[in-house]
């Protein structure tokens, strides 16, 4: 598996969330997408997964409020080449049509540490805390 020389991923578990953080900023959807395996499921509102093409149309939405993440890694758990990791962030500021932004949450992410010593999301639950949804 390979990646760009733009998306720094990371050697260690604790440092993923990092690296997402950066690939989000750069506001391009294919350099955030290189920070997931290629069958990595993401839940962009609970109750909805997604994986593939539609994985990267689900991220570019949040990316297309042209507004930075920050996340703040609470818990890291490592079992070998997984990671169960729990992570606070906020994308909050000025959108680029001048309206304000301000989406929280605490993820529920699974990362896997691939052959070439690089983590991966596997699983990438943005609202993983989120209340479910009433069925």
């Amino acid at each position: 598996m390979t990646h760009s020389p733009s998306v720094r991923l990371s050697t260690e578990a604790a440092g993923h969330p990092h690296a997402f953080a950066e690939a989000f900023n750069t506001f391009d959807p294919e350099a955030l997408d290189q920070v997931y395996e290629p069958g990595a499921a993401f839940v962009p509102e609970p109750g909805r997964m997604v994986v593939g093409a539609e994985r990267l149309r689900a991220n570019a939405e949040f990316q297309r409020l042209r507004v930075p993440i920050r996340v703040t890694p609470r818990h890291t758990y490592t079992a070998g080449d997984l990671a169960l990791l729990i992570v606070d962030w906020v994308v909050e500021g000025t959108a680029a049509d001048g309206s304000e932004v301000r989406i929280e949450g605490t993820a529920t992410d699974v990362a896997r540490r691939g052959p070439d010593g690089y983590w991966r999301y596997l699983i990438d639950v943005p609202f993983g805390t989120a209340p479910a949804r009433p069925s």
